[in-house]
């Protein structure tokens, strides 16, 4: 239970008011195509700051880069108005670190609307958020920098350079606030809150199901590429979010293409043995799941052992209909006048053992067959059969 006076009043006053004016300027504030145009290339800068900056740069260090491209990343990111690299890459790193757990400062378990945005109305001296090491942005110049005068810099690149460009561009300084400044903020501040909430409740557990990450191709067209979570979450020091060609993630695109002219470099990407191992074991346990629901048979450690004496004593004294297979023993008086090929080829293998007749000798019985068979098992043969009692291929 929140009490009032745990609530940050400031970001919470930002947090609605903004959406309120969005839909302000939505009925109210003609859109003409080149404030339009404008706000969608501003969304995706300010956007890039956030996921290719703050995020794969700052909080997990996938990758390094020059001066310039780390100061044009913490001017844009700052322009998304979510914090400094400092404020946002601690709380990330303790996503991480307490991952759906209390110390996780946006836990999925807490809800989903609290894990996408209601966090951010508690007071910072009132979250609850696990220790983490940021000795390394303590230490490093830009983050300090941007830290230090975060403020100025986030009213400017919020909110005064998208209305400058629009205003001196083309005259559009009024539709330049709303839409590229308010308007886009406002898509900007859900698109990384989605990576919070969607990202935990959307998609697939491909790579590990203990936590709440999931990878979903609409949370990744929603975040530029920041929708392969499950992913993110096993291999977090990896640049990419998505490793097949065919995903979408601009981000990891993006970092590329700057390394290609040198801006970035040493781009970590974990080894594909390990990824496909990981994916290949949940595969597994998806599928044991699935096998798990199905009836297979008595396993073969529940079964008593009879020697082959006894499974003679068992057909000739007490008329039981066995028969033998790979060293099982099966019960097959309920299948007997159901078997394709009629009673009489089962009938003539009662107290032998079939394994050279089933597996192509008469027949080389199907996996249907198989599987039927497993619900038919009785007991494990304790030794040897006598050659005499083995049918070939009569």
């Amino acid at each position: 239970m929140v009490r009032l006076h745990d609530v940050d009043w400031i970001g919470s006053a930002v947090l609605v008011a903004t959406p309120l004016a969005a839909v302000y300027s939505i009925f109210y504030v003609p859109l003409c195509w080149q404030t339009a145009v404008w706000s969608v290339v501003y969304y995706y800068i300010t956007g890039f700051g956030i996921t290719a900056g703050y995020h794969r740069l700052w909080s997990h260090r996938a990758y390094e880069a020059t001066r310039p491209y780390q100061w044009a990343m913490a001017i844009a990111g700052a322009g998304a108005v979510q914090g400094s690299i400092k404020w946002w890459s601690r709380n990330h790193r303790s996503h991480h670190r307490w991952t759906d757990t209390d110390l996780d400062p946006y836990s999925a378990h807490k809800g989903f609307w609290h894990s996408h945005f209601l966090w951010l109305f508690v007071a910072e001296e009132h979250r609850k958020r696990g220790k983490v090491d940021i000795s390394d942005l303590s230490r490093d110049p830009v983050v300090r920098f941007q830290h230090k005068f975060f403020v100025p810099i986030m009213l400017f690149m919020g909110f005064i350079f998208p209305t400058l460009v629009a205003g001196l561009g083309w005259g559009d300084w009024w539709g330049g606030y709303m839409w590229a400044g308010i308007t886009r903020l406002v898509v900007v501040h859900h698109a990384t809150f989605c990576v919070n909430s969607l990202a935990h409740w959307l998609g697939e557990d491909t790579f590990d199901d203990r936590n709440t990450p999931r990878d979903h191709y609409i949370t990744a067209l929603l975040t530029l590429g920041e929708g392969y979570h499950n992913f993110h979450h096993e291999f977090p020091s990896d640049f990419r979010n998505a490793v097949k060609f065919w995903q979408y993630d601009p981000t990891k695109w993006l970092i590329w293409l700057a390394s290609t002219v040198g801006l970035t470099y040493n781009l970590n990407m974990f080894p594909d043995n390990e990824i496909e191992k990981g994916r290949l074991q949940m595969q597994a346990k998806k599928i044991d799941a699935l096998k798990a629901k199905l009836n297979w048979g008595p396993p073969l450690e529940t079964l008593p052992k009879l020697t082959f004496d006894q499974f003679q004593e068992l057909v000739k004294i007490d008329g039981r209909q066995l028969l033998i297979i790979e060293g099982i023993i099966y019960n097959v008086e309920a299948f007997m006048d159901h078997h394709p090929g009629g009673r009489i080829f089962i009938k003539s293998g009662i107290g032998r053992d079939m394994t050279t007749a089933f597996n192509g000798g008469v027949y080389n019985h199907h996996n249907a067959a198989r599987n039927l068979l497993s619900g038919f098992r009785f007991g494990v043969l304790d030794g040897t059969v006598p050659e005499i009692a083995k049918a070939k291929d009569e």
